[in-house]
């Protein structure tokens, strides 16, 4: 719909280099295609459409409910007359929503100016807010309220109507779209205000993609009582899929065990790697089936990695598979 010439992090394409061809054992762990309905209602993901009115909180609390479950958590939260895309962690997918502090967003918002401008004058302030920003959260929110700079990607403006500005805005997490309006309004000398905004993106889980409450609570009526799962594998995805927009690790089945463990992740371990990872990027680690492992800050650039034959090549930051999925190899080296 929208032409954009700036794109998410996300949206950058990368190409898997094979470091050394192995097999992976078919007696432990499975691709996450085959895991079971119970299996991700206990380690999976939901791409929501949050709808106006309660909060993220809110949200989670009906998902246990709906879902008969003990832990679920959202990544990026909402304000209650916000709607749109709330990434949903159930069970022991919680522990990866982390991973969505680096995936960008993007929102359509209406922004209301309180003087009448010229349309000319709109777009050049717009613009002029693409690139990295400074702000300061509003006094509702949960953070400090202390300056922090954000990135914006692009700005759109669809449509001006009177007073009324629709945009959609591509951008770092973190960044405060209301707060954005009011430094355009600033800007512009008018003053301005966010009247509705809508997240339409959040790293590679999009609007198109979402699935209302009611969606998830007919689902799981369904797989319950009737053992339909057609319905409630169309709305809960694996855990993995928050890693779309992370670069990937492949690792030896010998090598899964001791990430599990805490153990960092050694050159010899890798098998397979994602093009462009430069120092210092958090990458996920998959098995040879696809299953999410761990989360990991790298030392080595691709080029090093597929270059060295030994050395640590990433630091462990979160670890994602439960202990003794993959037999403990590693202990008897």
């Amino acid at each position: 719909m929208l032409n954009k010439k700036y794109l998410l992090p996300s949206d950058k394409k990368r190409k898997r280099i094979i470091k050394v061809q192995v097999k992976t054992n078919p007696n432990y762990g499975k691709s996450p295609n085959e895991y079971s309905v119970r299996e991700l209602i206990n380690n999976g993901i939901i791409n929501l459409d949050k709808p106006c009115g309660p909060t993220s909180h809110q949200v989670d609390a009906w998902l246990r409910e709906i879902l008969e479950v003990d832990r679920v958590g959202h990544g990026g939260t909402l304000d209650p007359n916000a709607t749109g895309v709330l990434p949903i962690g159930i069970g022991d997918a919680t522990r990866a929503l982390q991973v969505l502090l680096s995936a960008g967003k993007e929102y359509v918002g209406l922004m209301r100016l309180h003087k009448n401008v010229d349309k000319k004058r709109i777009l050049e302030a717009c613009n002029s807010f693409i690139g990295e920003i400074t702000q300061v959260p509003p006094v509702r929110s949960a953070v400090k309220r202390v300056k922090r700079k954000r990135q914006i990607y692009y700005i759109d403006i669809i449509q001006i109507k009177d007073r009324n500005v629709l945009f959609c805005v591509g951008c770092e997490s973190g960044t405060y779209i209301r707060t954005l309006c009011v430094d355009i309004g600033k800007k512009l000398k008018c003053g301005a205000n966010l009247a509705e905004l809508r997240r339409t993106k959040v790293g590679n889980l999009r609007e198109e993609d979402s699935f209302i409450l009611q969606d998830i609570k007919d689902a799981y009526t369904f797989w319950k009582e009737d053992k339909n799962e057609k319905e409630i594998r169309s709305v809960i995805f694996p855990m993995e899929r928050f890693f779309d927009h992370l670069p990937k690790i492949v690792i030896r089945d010998s090598a899964v065990d001791a990430l599990c463990h805490g153990a960092s992740l050694a050159v010899p371990g890798v098998v397979e790697i994602d093009s462009d990872i430069k120092n210092g990027d958090m990458a996920a680690v998959l098995t040879l089936k696809g299953e999410g492992v761990a989360l990991v800050s790298t030392l080595m650039s691709t080029e090093e990695i597929i270059q060295k034959d030994k050395g640590v090549c990433a630091h462990l930051e979160r670890v994602l598979m439960n202990k003794g999925t993959y037999p403990s190899i590693w202990k008897k080296s």
